[in-house]
């Protein structure tokens, strides 16, 4: 979910018994440890001197709106959800590597999607990448994948199967880009901040033999960290108990320290000043819903009306999305917020040049923001200023939430410099206000 974009670099050479030490490092209580690297960063494949700092973030609220498409509640089926995908919105990429012996991987890293997916050989049509292409008749460890396996029944109906029963997939994303190939199985592997490379064997990934569209070359596929069975989450839940957290960076952060994901023990978030809400189980279970009851200026506060038009709370109202860079909000409740905002700000408002927000403010210097807290079910988090105002330019300083006629997102911004952590068997969400720069 842009102007957070972060890039998680995993290495990796040897791979045979560190996956047993990893088994016996987990069942003893621990975890490991990934950097997230901005999209926008210097270290990023994808970033580009050229463009200014308003640039970025422009670019990064298009891709925000267009992420936002697909979590509208009439995109939301149980089939083929992954259809509804933007491959270009992600905004944090993963290095990893997949096979034996191990090729290195450039993957977005997506929230809201599932499969784990790479451009294959032999390859009918694909784009461009930075990286080899990865070739299945390379690697001692890659398996096809039947027609019958749970795996492949997850796909839902961009599934299909060959003359030889193998799974194959297909999916055509809203942009117009599509990718198609073989379901698999193989052995993954990643590098965690402990120096120790983690590997993890039959791991179900797509293999794609064709991929066009929008997909730039400096990433070579998806990986998928949803709340869906094919997704690297829930493959690895029994390894990793089912918790991961990550710990994002305030964009004015020296590049050369990184944003953090963590896996297993290390990715359970508690102590003082810990709130947890619960996750909501909606459909699809790739989305991670939590349950908003309403926002608070200062000390005014306005309940929340979702997008469904109800006058009681809905439980699982709004999205929680780390690929996902503003915060958006259905546009009844935004106009009310928006003017709770502009009445605790004394400060010359003025256009947005870029036509983007509506409540933007001319000054060079930091504005007197007001605590915006967001009330979830059982826990408050208070948002400071970071998480809800940003600097566009020298002189514009404009509150990054926006309207929606869809279902709420809180995006990554409003996640900067809190402890974000998930235990999907507990089934909670913890957030923990910290300085990510030492986490």
């Amino acid at each position: 979910m842009e102007g957070f974009g972060v890039k998680i670099f995993f290495n990796v050479v040897v791979v045979g018994f560190l996956f047993q030490l990893l088994e016996v490092a987990l069942a003893r209580g621990g975890g490991f440890s990934v950097d997230l690297i901005h999209r926008d960063s210097p270290h990023s494949p994808f970033f580009d001197p050229s463009k200014t700092q308003a640039e970025r973030l422009t670019d990064a609220f298009r891709r925000s709106v267009s992420r936002v498409g697909r979590f509208r509640p009439t995109a939301m089926t149980s089939d083929g959800i992954q259809s509804r995908i933007v491959p270009s919105a992600g905004e944090y990429l993963m290095n990893l590597y997949i096979g034996t012996p191990p090729v290195p991987v450039i993957a977005i890293v997506d929230t809201g999607s599932d499969l784990t997916w790479t451009q294959c050989r032999p390859c009918t049509h694909c784009y461009k990448q930075v990286v080899p292409l990865f070739d299945p008749k390379n690697s001692s460890t890659y398996r096809d994948s039947s027609c019958g396996t749970s795996f492949c029944l997850a796909l839902g109906k961009d599934r299909s199967c060959s003359k030889e029963k193998k799974c194959t997939f297909r999916y055509s994303y809203a942009d117009g880009s599509f990718t198609g190939g073989n379901l698999a199985s193989e052995t993954l592997t990643v590098d965690s901040t402990a120096g120790k490379p983690v590997s993890f064997p039959g791991f179900a990934f797509g293999c794609g033999h064709s991929s066009g569209g929008i997909f730039d070359k400096s990433s070579s596929g998806i990986v998928g960290l949803g709340g869906g069975e094919l997704s690297l989450i829930s493959q690895l839940k029994s390894t990793i108990n089912g918790l991961f957290s990550y710990c994002l960076l305030p964009v004015s952060t020296d590049s050369s320290i990184s944003s953090r994901i963590n896996f297993g023990a290390s990715g359970r978030v508690s102590g003082y000043g810990t709130v947890s809400t619960p996750l909501v189980q909606k459909s699809p279970d790739t989305f991670y819903y939590l349950t908003l009851e309403g926002i608070s200026v200062g000390k005014k506060r306005l309940p929340y009306k979702g997008y469904s038009k109800k006058t009681e709370v809905e439980e699982g109202n709004i999205i929680v999305d780390s690929g996902t860079t503003y915060t958006f909000l259905p546009q009844e409740f935004y106009s009310k917020l928006e003017k709770s905002v502009a009445n605790s700000i004394k400060g010359k408002r003025v256009r947005d040049p870029n036509g983007i927000f509506s409540l933007c403010y001319n000054t060079t210097a930091e504005i007197n923001a007001p605590i915006i807290t967001a009330h979830f079910k059982d826990a408050n988090v208070e948002l400071q200023p970071l998480n809800t105002f940003m600097r566009m330019q020298e002189d514009l300083v404009c509150f990054t939430v926006a309207p929606t006629s869809d279902i709420g997102v809180l995006g990554n911004l409003a996640q900067v410099n809190f402890l974000v952590g998930f235990d999907l068997r507990k089934k909670r969400v913890s957030f923990k206000a910290a300085d990510c720069t030492q986490h």
